[in-house]
């Protein structure tokens, strides 16, 4: 069952993708009046799910899901009427138009992919947003140190408070910030009372070797949810 669910988003993707990209290059040929004969959502062979004619343009559902096609009067290509070549370009055809309205038409499939990344990308931020761990609240029960920490100064349950004298709004910020900026002083509150940690000389060099997750994390205590009977 999950592979075939894993199927059909694949196909439903794969939808998305092509009809926004054949739209492109519809959207574009009516610009410039240029024909469109067909504008389907997945191949055609032998016969459609469904289709309708409007304003001189078929528009339809294949059977076949790997794809779609626009088909442009004019354009060349394999679905192209070889005897149609012979005659003169006609008005409304692709091949009569200026050199600089075909390219438009051709580009505008790779543009409107271009403008779905966009509107993917905004749309996952407006729902998700950015998420992060505000130092603010890593602060409520301090931090968990290892030996690296430990041997800059740091312990377990501080709470930092600045960087170089500049507040860090994202926790997991802090060793970043300690590298990019070369940072030497760390201000903690350790036991209710402010104390700075002055960093040595080599701390970026160290912190870059050490690379690990380690280095600062959330202290977190443990809460007994439920004890068994007798069990203490």
């Amino acid at each position: 069952m999950e592979i075939f669910v894993k199927i059909v988003q694949l196909l439903l993707s794969l939808s998305i993708l092509v009809i926004v990209h054949e739209f492109g290059h519809f959207a574009a040929a009516k610009i410039f009046n240029t024909r469109v004969e067909k504008f389907y959502l997945f191949f055609n062979p032998w016969f459609s799910i469904f289709k309708f004619t409007y304003k001189g343009t078929e528009y339809g559902m294949g059977w076949l899901p790997l794809g779609g096609y626009v088909k442009i009067s004019g354009m060349i290509d394999e679905s192209m009427d070889k005897e149609a070549m012979k005659l003169p370009p006609q008005d409304y055809e692709f091949r009569s138009k200026p050199a600089w309205q075909r390219l438009i038409i051709m580009l505008g499939g790779v543009f409107m992919n271009v403008v779905l990344a966009f509107v993917i990308y905004i749309g996952m931020l407006t729902v998700y947003g950015e998420q992060y761990l505000p130092t603010s609240e890593a602060n409520r029960y301090g931090i968990a140190t290892d030996s690296l920490s430990r041997e800059f100064g740091l312990r377990n349950g501080d709470k930092i408070l600045t960087v170089d004298g500049q507040v860090i709004e994202d926790f997991s910020k802090i060793p970043i910030t300690i590298i990019l900026e070369n940072a030497r002083l760390i201000e903690v509150e350790r036991a209710g009372q402010k104390q700075q940690i002055q960093l040595p000389e080599n701390a970026v060099g160290k912190l870059v070797k050490h690379d690990s997750p380690l280095f600062l994390t959330v202290r977190i205590p443990f809460i007994a949810g439920a004890f068994p009977e007798k069990s203490v």
